[in-house]
This record gives C-alpha cells, structure tokens and sequence, in this order.
C-alpha cells in the first residue's frame, strides 16, 4: 500500500520541509564497495572513515629558519653562542651539546637537548657562532608531534564526499587506497511525444529534449551513473516498459514529464502496476507534483516535465535523496542570508524558490536580485540565476530585507 501519511497544508498541498524530511527517510544505503587509489578518489564517497597510522607531525619541529638553543642558557641575552651542528628538513640531528647552538630551518626535528628555536631575525650570525639578542622563552616556535593529528584519530568521517583537501589530507597519514561507496545507477527518462533530441530536425509541434540532458548532467554532478532511457512516448504500454528496463539496471529510477493525471500522463497507473506510488503535491512553486514510489523493491521519484521545475524539484528533493543513498550527513543545503534588493508584493500561498542572482556591494554587503520571469518554462534563467531566493508563504518581501538564499554551488555539490 502507498504511504500517503504525509502532513498536508493548504487545499491538501504537502509542504516542503514534511515532503523533503519524509522523502529523505525513505532512503535506504548502497551495497557494496570499492577501492580506489588516491589519484582516483576525487569526488567519491568515504564508505570507510580514514584512521591516522602516524602522528602528524612525526616528531617536534622548527616553525621558522633559526637556531636551536637551550632556553635556560639564553637567560642573560645577548649571548654568543658556538654552531655545533647544522640540521635542515629531512635531517636526524645529534644531541645538542651543552652551551651551543644548532643552525635549523623550517621543519626540520628539534635536536635532542634543544628546547627552543630562536628566528634568525634576532640573532647575528658569525662565522662559526651565533649571538643571540635577547632572552629566550622554553618551547619558543616548536611544533610539537601529533599536534596536528594524532596516532589513532579518525581524520576524515566515512560519508564525507572526497575534495582536494581530502586527498592530500589521506596521503599526509600515509594512506595511499581509500574504500568508497559504490556510485548509484540512476536510469532516467524523459516522456512525451513532443519531445525531439537534439541535432535532429526540429518538426512543427515539437520542442527539443532539454530534460534530459538537464537531468543527466545534475546526476553526474552527484557522482551518479546514468542509464539512460532516452524518450519514452506517451502511453501506458511504453512508460510500463521503460520503468521496467530501468528498474533492473538501477538503484534509482528518475522521470520527467508524465506524473500528472492528465489523460496523457502514463506514469501514475504504469507505477502502480509494477509496484506502489505516493503522488505529492507540493505546496511550493515551481514544481507542484512529486511522486515516489517502487517498481518492485527499486525506488522511482518522478519530476515535472516543465524545465524549470525539473530542476528545482531535482535540487529540492532529488539531490538530498541521492545523498543520503550515498551514506553522506551532509545532505541539507545550507542557506545564505542576503538582502533582497527588489520588492515581492504579491506573495504566492505556496514556498516560492525563485531564480536569484546573488552578487556584493560595494559596502560589503551581500544582494540578491530575482529574474523578472515566474514562469517554469524559460530555461535561460537557472544560467542567468546562480541560485532560488527562497520566498515564504504568503509572506510579501521590501527591498532591503534578509531573505534566505540557496546558491547553486552548495546545491550542485
């Protein structure tokens, strides 16, 4: 049976933080991982948190070019003390002998005896001595072992999405293969009858397949691999075989178009005869219907057809879905507070997540301004927008308010 415990709003709409919280919790995790080397892992998972072997760094080091000294025969600066040794990076220096100095660059190990480096800027170098300007304070510009990380720590949480810093931060503990999810098998399809792919000739009636490509760039984004379906026609018998084909190659099956209840919009019943489906209508604009449910045991989520609202709803919905499939925490944007510098006085009843363009004053000052169209069907303006003013229901907007703001980069992330 569908579940369709979700908590309604006005006229029997779903609100989105209820449609977002219950979408995500019907998330299952992936099976299965792999390994992959260091040089591999950019943009993959974590399905295994990262344990340090070695304390980072490995024994006390100099912070700065200097001289290596016993803090307490520094007392009475200046003093001039005999070099007894030279220790640059990468060295194994001796013990420092009572009453010298060791000439030491940075990051080199502290000699045993040494308890302070004093910078070369406040010593005068001679030719087989050094004299020191003033006092010295013990443990002066060491970094101590382990301070940066420690021998058993965990250094990156299993969920975490690999970036640069990731990669480097693995291979400073030594570690040179990293276990990571399985990228989810997304199978994806377009419906309708109207639609033609792109270099074909473009007949009366129809429009090019935009969805699509759309569709599939936002899962590669995510680490997805794409089954792609391409067209699926409009009827019962198509749609059947299509969520068919795609539930036995995927982890997900994703559609756009074709789950409304139009006389034309097979998607519904064709769900419903190969497993269950919950239909959502959403209380927000753009992106009114959302559906959910199983061909067998594999999850279906189907968009709008609208282009606009195909991207938003995959931004809103799709994308902490996939995350969560994933195994990552990290799958609630996060909103930036920005002032509007437009006016919003004709409120929808619906959350609007309209198309902004966030840019600074020069006060310092971050503003977003909105793109004049509602409409869910100008695709030029997601490129002219670099992410949704978030608008509340019925809540009328001044210029120079805070609004929140979702940019395209933590979304498409």
């Amino acid at each position: 049976m569908a579940d369709n415990s979700c908590t309604p709003t006005l006229d029997g709409l779903v609100g989105y933080d209820e449609a977002v919280q219950r979408l995500v919790a019907k998330a299952g995790r992936l099976g299965g991982r792999r390994e992959v080397g260091l040089r591999e892992a950019l943009g993959e998972v974590l399905a295994e948190s990262v344990i340090s072997r070695i304390d980072v760094p490995g024994w006390d080091y100099s912070a700065m070019d200097g001289y290596a000294v016993r803090a307490d025969e520094c007392a009475s600066a200046p003093v001039t003390l005999p070099v007894s040794q030279r220790v640059p990076a990468g060295a194994v220096p001796s013990p420092l002998a009572e009453g010298t100095a060791a000439r030491i660059f940075t990051g080199a190990p502290i000699p045993p005896g040494a308890d302070s480096i004093v910078m070369q800027e406040v010593c005068e170098a001679l030719d087989t001595a050094v004299t020191i300007g003033r006092a010295v304070e013990n443990g002066e510009n060491i970094r101590r072992r382990g301070e940066d990380i420690a021998l058993g720590s965990e250094v990156i949480a299993a969920g975490t999405r690999l970036a640069p810093q990731h990669i480097g931060l693995a291979a400073a503990v030594g570690i040179d293969r990293l276990s990571v999810v399985r990228r989810p098998r997304v199978a994806l399809f377009a419906s309708g009858d109207e639609l033609v792919m792109p270099g074909e000739p473009l007949p009366p009636g129809k429009i090019y397949n935009s969805n699509l490509f759309t569709a599939t760039a936002l899962l590669q984004a995510l680490g997805c691999e794409v089954v792609d379906l391409g067209i699926v026609e409009d009827s019962l018998d198509a749609t059947r075989t299509a969520l068919a084909d795609g539930a036995s190659q995927a982890d997900l099956v994703l559609a756009s178009g074709g789950v409304s209840v139009g006389e034309e919009d097979h998607v519904k019943p064709a769900v419903e005869s190969l497993g269950s489906l919950d239909m959502w209508r959403l209380a927000i604009r753009p992106g009114k219907p959302l559906a959910f449910g199983h061909i067998g045991d594999v999850p279906f989520i189907g968009s709008p057809g609208n282009p606009v609202s195909l991207f938003v709803t995959f931004l809103l919905f799709v994308r902490p879905y996939i995350l969560r499939l994933q195994g990552r925490e990290d799958w609630q944007p996060v909103f930036w507070r920005a002032r509007a510098d437009f006016d919003w006085p004709r409120p929808d009843r619906r959350r609007e997540f309209h198309r902004g363009r966030a840019y600074r004053c020069d006060d310092g000052q971050i503003r977003v301004a909105v793109h004049p169209s509602r409409s869910s069907g100008v695709l030029s303006s997601v490129t002219w927008a670099n992410g949704l003013v978030v608008l509340p229901e019925s809540q009328k907007v001044v210029a120079g308010e805070e609004v929140d703001f979702l940019p395209f980069c933590e979304l498409l992330s």
